[in-house]
């Protein structure tokens, strides 16, 4: 398969393997804006391009039909979603509701009680796990600060991504975390056709990235809230702006 790489040692690759490679891939396509919003096309032609079978194209494109990046049509393939200005305002405030969750574990001390050992785990910002685990969203944070200072938009995604997918893990909820991250890649999605506009994004992007950790190592509540609720109007604004014009 080309573009994806390999798995196992003997060069083998499983057909699940296969699979969320060439999800990972498409995904990729689209948040670097070679496949644009409204962009048709079949398995057979995507299975050509990556020069494999069939099913487990088939399947990769039904998982990202799930995740809201593809629209299915029974006769005519996949189509690449499209999103409105109104459906970001949607994901901005479901991204904040959910961030508001998460702090509410990191932070507040008698959530350890009802959320079991692993949430506890969060909620104790002395322990050297937790303190390793916030050092290594940070260092993620550092690389997203980097390229958003540098308006380099595809190293900022990738790195932003994981910042956030990382820093969601520590609350002990999986599916909250893959929620999250689910959201923040639709709202990627719909960000990036808006912000290829643009020649020079450097400046324009938000990278308080390591504020937001350091908030959140002091255990000082209201300062993350602040730091994401100005990352959204920022975000919000932007895009909007983008928008109109």
């Amino acid at each position: 398969m080309r573009g994806t790489g390999s798995g196992g040692g003997n060069g083998a690759v499983t057909r699940s393997t296969l699979r969320q490679q060439i999800a990972d891939a498409l995904r990729d396509e689209v948040l670097a804006g070679r496949l644009q919003p409204g962009k048709e096309f079949t398995v057979k032609e995507i299975a050509e391009q990556y020069g494999v079978s069939a099913t487990p194209v088939r399947e990769a494109l039904v998982d990202l039909s799930a995740q809201g990046l593809l629209d299915a049509d029974q006769h005519r393939g996949f189509r690449v979603h499209e999103y409105s200005l109104s459906d970001y305002r949607g994901m901005i405030e479901a991204r904040s509701l959910v961030t508001e969750s998460i702090f509410h574990g990191l932070l507040d001390s008698t959530a350890a009680t009802t959320r079991g050992a692993r949430a506890a785990l969060a909620t104790r910002a002395d322990d050297p796990r937790t303190s390793a685990a916030l050092a290594g969203v940070r260092r993620r944070g550092e690389e997203a600060q980097r390229a958003a200072a540098a308006g380099d938009l595809n190293i900022l995604i990738g790195y932003d991504l994981r910042f956030w997918r990382e820093l969601s893990g520590l609350f002990g909820n999986p599916y909250l975390a893959d929620f999250l991250h689910r959201l923040r890649v639709q709202s990627w999605v719909c960000a990036v056709q808006h912000l290829r506009r643009l020649d020079d994004l450097r400046g324009r992007l938000w990278a308080e990235h390591t504020d937001l950790v350091d908030a959140l190592t002091r255990r000082d509540a209201p300062a993350a809230h602040e730091i994401v609720a100005a990352y959204n109007t920022h975000s919000l604004a932007l895009i909007e702006l983008l928008a109109q014009g």
